[in-house]
């Protein structure tokens, strides 16, 4: 079975860092790029995030155009893209935007021996998939791409794009460039570390830059299935979805 496209989304400051150690969420980005990322998700069949993103910055997920979410409904689509996280603990708020926002399909990722226990903490609000002892996001793909998921939009936080990468499973990196520093050592990094598959020996190839306002986008293919869809070219080029292929991507809005 043939894992989803999967694009990695992230905003970050010049330092590395995608927020603050504030509680209150510090915008990366712009209205314009906030546009963007907008398209980005009315394009994806699923929207993926970490627990901890879910627990700390509260997002809803949903595509904010009201012409992006029309077109979605006459494509025979949901009016936004399933939402998705992963979780070991269960430790979600169940009052959170993620479960409570949005008329679409919720599924949450656990280990094999946590599935009973995080499916009655949940009850109705999503779906319960566990998966082996450790939950790996090879095995997420593939579920989701038997679920029908050909597009997955992973919007972080950042041990979910380290995991992404270390598994070498990303096809494309959309990475915007925000005009300042953090500078704060506890604030939450794009990655983690780890040994990753792009190294001086392997470089990732940096496929387009624009500049979009005061901050910078830089798309990298990570596998050998970028730009195989004209659909993926045009989304991120800022084209309104004018290509699709069958009827089938803000930040935090």
């Amino acid at each position: 079975m043939i894992r989803p496209y999967v694009t990695l989304s992230c905003a970050m400051s010049i330092d590395g860092y995608l927020d603050s150690e504030a509680p209150r969420r510090l915008a990366m980005s712009n209205a314009e790029d906030f546009d963007r990322v907008d398209r980005l998700r009315a394009d994806s069949d699923a929207i993926m995030v970490g627990a901890s993103t879910v627990r700390r910055d509260d997002p809803r997920l949903l595509v904010r155009s009201a012409d992006r979410r029309r077109q979605r409904v006459a494509d025979g689509r949901t009016i936004s893209p399933w939402k998705v996280t992963v979780t070991a603990s269960g430790d979600l708020p169940v009052d959170s935007s993620f479960f409570t926002a949005g008329d679409v399909d919720k599924i949450v990722y656990c280990p094999r021996a946590e599935g009973p226990r995080i499916a009655q903490l949940l009850g109705a609000r999503a779906t319960v998939v566990a998966l082996r002892d450790q939950v790996t996001m090879r095995d997420v793909a593939h579920d989701l791409a038997g679920r029908g998921v050909r597009r997955l939009m992973v919007e972080g936080g950042g041990r979910l794009h380290t995991q992404f990468l270390r598994e070498d499973i990303a096809d494309e990196l959309q990475l915007v460039i925000a005009p300042f520093f953090v500078g704060e050592s506890q604030a939450p990094r794009f990655v983690e570390p780890g040994a990753f598959p792009w190294t001086a020996s392997r470089r990732a190839r940096l496929a387009d830059t624009r500049r979009i306002g005061d901050v910078v986008l830089l798309r990298y293919a990570l596998s050998d299935r970028f730009g195989a869809e004209g659909s993926f070219a045009a989304v991120a080029a800022g084209a309104d979805g004018a290509a699709r292929v069958g009827a089938d991507r803000d930040r935090t809005a």
